[in-house]
């Protein structure tokens, strides 16, 4: 069976790229498209695969500008030969799910969230972060960006959502049923600690959306010791905002950011995303979740038994969910089990479910790895 992997984009590691990883392990043959790709930001793992970017890669600073270039990665996308492929899996939260694909290929795209900046979020985003020239031309390339993303849903043969969330988003914006399953997080890389630490801790690129200027106000209301960890456009106003208990640790590299998980309290987690790996990540280590109330920390996040959740927005729900749950004794044990049911295999084993069914069970004899790995 002869497999090809698309992404939107390859320019660092996060949550998306992690899932790409554990397809490129079940599939390890596949090569990986994406729209402009560097290679020095991924993963050992991903710099060793065979990587084919779009013709956008040759334009100025692409692998930088590449939000600037979204029209031209759509039509990028297209320009792809993938009539030598059985099956294609893309992992999209923009444009790789846009791909062209023979009649007889079965496309199954694993759909991080229909394109935010399009869609949901498209009012913050422009109020927000856009300025200049790019907020005056961003309501007629995005006017053309939504019908083009809406009609590109339409080539995919089996819509994969990360979370309900998700499932909910597609449905309103592509009018299309999806599948749930979850991201795979490797859960075996945290230990779980019995004795809750000192500080609390955001662990997150750095955006306004994500709203950590609660978390920041919240530890220099209660003066709180709390850990930024992370890099982004938004540090510089999160750190004028920050009181002597805030510190900013900045980017940080694998195993500092699992001594962190570790050794901290608790998560905050204010902002509203897609999925969120980091909140399943913590509690592999037996630490409590805070977060915001909406969006993949529903299905992730057990209030009152592995974390509480917060109904609005605003600093004053934020420090009454951190002092609520300092007044609970939390059991480690109980935190550790809800995040195992996360593990890679368990994805694994619905992304074959579902590339085996969609290709009429021809393919039990090809059947990919969906053992546990080894970390």
């Amino acid at each position: 069976m002869r497999v090809a992997l698309i992404h939107d984009w390859l320019v660092t590691m996060g949550g998306a790229e992690r899932v790409l990883e554990e397809l490129a392990r079940m599939y390890p043959d596949a090569p990986i498209y994406a729209g402009v790709v560097r290679p020095e930001a991924l993963s050992p793992y991903l710099q060793q695969k065979t990587l084919i970017p779009s013709l956008v890669q040759r334009w100025p600073k692409a692998t930088r500008w590449y939000n600037r270039y979204l029209p031209l990665l759509a039509y990028g996308v297209e320009q792809w030969d993938l009539s030598a492929y059985d099956v294609v899996i893309s992992s999209s939260a923009a444009i790789a799910k846009g791909v062209i694909t023979p009649a007889e290929t079965f496309h199954l795209s694993y759909v991080h969230t229909p394109m935010r900046y399009a869609w949901d979020m498209y009012h913050a985003y422009r109020s927000q972060e856009a300025k200049g020239v790019t907020r005056r031309i961003m309501g007629p390339v995005f006017h053309y960006m939504r019908m083009w993303d809406r009609l590109s849903a339409d080539r995919v043969d089996q819509l994969v959502a990360n979370s309900r969330a998700v499932a909910q988003r597609i449905a309103k914006h592509y009018r299309r049923p999806s599948v749930v399953v979850p991201p795979p997080v490797d859960v075996d890389r945290l230990q779980v600690q019995y004795r809750p630490g000192e500080h609390y801790l955001v662990l997150s690129r750095l955006v306004r959306y994500k709203r950590f200027d609660l978390a920041v106000e919240a530890a220099n209301r209660l003066q709180l010791p709390l850990v930024v960890a992370g890099d982004g456009p938004d540090r510089g106003r999160l750190e004028a905002m920050a009181g002597p208990t805030v510190k900013f640790v900045g980017r940080v590299d694998e195993a500092t950011r699992i001594r962190l998980m570790e050794d901290a309290k608790a998560l905050l987690f204010p902002g509203e995303e897609d999925f969120g790996i980091v909140p399943v990540e913590i509690q592999a280590a037996g630490r409590p979740v805070i977060a915001f109330g909406r969006g993949g920390v529903l299905d992730t996040v057990v209030a009152g038994e592995t974390g509480l959740l917060f109904a609005e927005q605003t600093i004053d729900d934020l420090v009454e969910a951190i002092l609520g749950a300092d007044a609970i004794e939390w059991d480690p044990e109980h935190i550790r089990r809800q995040s195992e049911q996360f593990r890679p295999e368990y994805f694994r084993q619905a992304i074959y479910n579902l590339v085996s069914e969609g290709r009429g069970g021809q393919i039990q004899s090809q059947k990919p790895s969906i053992q546990p790995r080894s970390t």
